[in-house]
C-alpha cells in the first residue's frame, strides 16, 4: 500500500466515524421529537465531484424533496439534505403519521413543514459531530426547503451561496421505523478553503 492509499484510507476512516456519529445523534434526536423508536442504518459515505451530485439522487431531472442551508463559522460551506418524493412520503406515513398524497401531487404546508424539520434535524446533528470531533465552530443557517429538479435545486444554490466548493462528502442515511424505510442522501459541500481545515483539526495528513 502506498503512502496515499494510506492516507485517502484514513480519511474515509475518519468521515465514516462523522457518518456513524452523526446517524447516532440523528436518531436520538429524532425519536425525542416524535417521542417513538427510531433507527437509523449504518449510513454509507463518500466524496464525490459537485457536479456528480445530481446524479446520486436520480440525475438533474429528477423531482425531489431538498432542505439547503448555508454553515458559517470556521469552516464554512453548505449543506443539503435530498429525498426522492417517494422517501418524503414514507417519511411522512412511516414517521409522523401523515396519510399524505404527496407522492404524487402538492405538499401541504404542514408536510413541508414536516420535512424542513427532519432535514434540520439530521443537518444539525451531523455539523454537532463534525464540531465536536474537530473542535472547529461550524453554525447553520436557517433552512429552507424545496420541490424540484435536482439540477434546478443544485443551481439555485449556487445562485444563493456563491461559489460551491468541488467536492461533496455524501452520507446516504437510510431510516428504519417498522416497516416502514426510507432512504436520504445528506450532501456536506465545504467551501474551497474548508477541506483542509476540517482534515488537519480531524488529524488527516493534508498537502
Amino acid at each position: 500500500m502506498t503512502l496515499f492509499q494510506h492516507d485517502a484510507d484514513f480519511k474515509m476512516d475518519v468521515l465514516r466515524e462523522v457518518g456513524n456519529i452523526g446517524a447516532g445523534n440523528a436518531a436520538t434526536a429524532l425519536s425525542r421529537l416524535l417521542d417513538k423508536p427510531v433507527d437509523m442504518a449504518v449510513p454509507t459515505v463518500s466524496l464525490l465531484p459537485f457536479e456528480e451530485i445530481a446524479n446520486r439522487v436520480g440525475g438533474s431531472e429528477a423531482i425531489v424533496v431538498a432542505i439547503f442551508l448555508r454553515v458559517d463559522g470556521d469552516a464554512p460551506g453548505n449543506m443539503f439534505f435530498i429525498i426522492t418524493r417517494d422517501s418524503a412520503r414514507r417519511l411522512l406515513q412511516g414517521l409522523l403519521s401523515f396519510d399524505s398524497a404527496a407522492g404524487e401531487g402538492e405538499y401541504s404546508e404542514l408536510e413541508l413543514s414536516a420535512l424542513c424539520e427532519i432535514g434540520n434535524i439530521l443537518a444539525g446533528s451531523y455539523l454537532s459531530s463534525l464540531g465536536d470531533l474537530t473542535g472547529l465552530y461550524m453554525s447553520p443557517s436557517v433552512p429552507s426547503i424545496a420541490v424540484d429538479m435536482a439540477g434546478a435545486i443544485l443551481s439555485f444554490g449556487l445562485l444563493q451561496f456563491g461559489t460551491m466548493g468541488d467536492d461533496a462528502l455524501l452520507i446516504d442515511t437510510t431510516f428504519l421505523e417498522g416497516k416502514q424505510e426510507a432512504e436520504g442522501h445528506f450532501f456536506l459541500i465545504p467551501d474551497p478553503e474548508s477541506f483542509n481545515k476540517l482534515f488537519r483539526a480531524l488529524g488527516v495528513p493534508v498537502e
